[in-house]
């Protein structure tokens, strides 16, 4: 056996035939020799790498059959832990606040949301945390972590898809109220940030603790920082298609909105001004419009 494995050792250092005056073998065929020859003669452990509905093998229990899955995990557990810190620095910088003092949009949204629980006397705190999370985190942070070729010039691959989606399956996993048990049978993608998501949970608490406790944005400092914000994309938009979709709203909604001006007290001169935007659309519709 010895000059066997010395013969194979050769073999696998200098891919040459291997001659011989009785025994002419190829590299390949040698190959299929030595481990037949092997699996006769030895009896130690196999390991075959199998999906995870394949049945065993009855008539050789001796060969213990890993799952694709057991293997793979401590590979994603490694791949995580490289990835870490720049996802862990990704999801801070978004519920994050610089110097503090929050984007006046977000302040500004935020507060009207507490304004209207105020006003439906809703005093439950997880009723205003799910509306927040449905309205920013995961409408519009979510669909940017998945699809970043909305932001960056770059090709989503299929592989790139499904770790995007492990991220961003943790991102909404900070939001999320719920606790989530996890047992033997849990994902895989549920069980790699199992004991991040805790942390990531208290500091969203905190972010919107912090954006509440921030002094409100007046309306005129609101105006302004919109009015500057479009200056700052002069021109790279197209006004009439945004226009348009406003009056397909207004057309849809008009006598809602119109009743809730009235209801709520609000000046007469915003009612006019509904009528005098829906006439104007209606006449433009009418000319140019489909």
């Amino acid at each position: 056996m010895q000059t066997l494995g010395l013969k194979c050792w050769c073999v696998f250092q200098r891919p040459l035939v291997l001659t011989d005056t009785k025994f002419p073998f190829m590299l390949t065929d040698f190959k299929r020799f030595f481990f037949l020859l092997d699996d006769e003669n030895f009896s130690g452990k196999y390991f075959h790498l199998i999906d995870p509905d394949v049945a065993e093998d009855q008539k050789n229990p001796e060969r213990k059959k890993l799952k694709v899955k057991e293997v793979h995990l401590t590979k994603l557990l490694a791949t995580k832990v490289a990835v870490h810190s720049f996802v862990a620095n990704l999801f801070r910088s978004i519920w994050g606040v610089s110097h503090s003092r929050a984007p006046p949009a977000i302040k500004y949204y935020f507060d009207f949301l507490d304004a209207q629980a105020d006003s439906m006397k809703i005093a439950d705190p997880d009723v205003l945390h799910i509306w927040k999370t449905n309205s920013l985190p995961l409408r519009f942070w979510v669909n940017i972590l998945k699809n970043p070729q909305f932001v960056f010039d770059l090709e989503k691959t299929p592989h790139l898809d499904g770790c995007l989606s492990v991220i961003a399956q943790a991102f909404m996993d900070s939001f999320s109220l719920s606790e989530t048990q996890l047992g033997k049978g849990a994902p895989t993608n549920k069980l790699l940030y199992a004991r991040d998501i805790p942390t990531f949970k208290q500091e969203v608490k905190a972010y919107y603790k912090l954006i509440r406790d921030l002094p409100s944005v007046q309306d005129t400092e609101f105006k302004n920082f919109l009015q500057e914000e479009s200056k700052k994309h002069e021109n790279e938009f197209c006004e009439a298609a945004a226009l348009k979709e406003l009056y397909k709203y207004i057309q849809q909604y008009f006598k809602e909105i119109k009743d809730k001006l009235e209801q709520s007290g609000a000046p007469a001169e915003l009612t006019e001004q509904l009528h005098h935007v829906k006439e104007s659309f209606d006449g433009l519709k009418s000319c140019s419009w489909n």
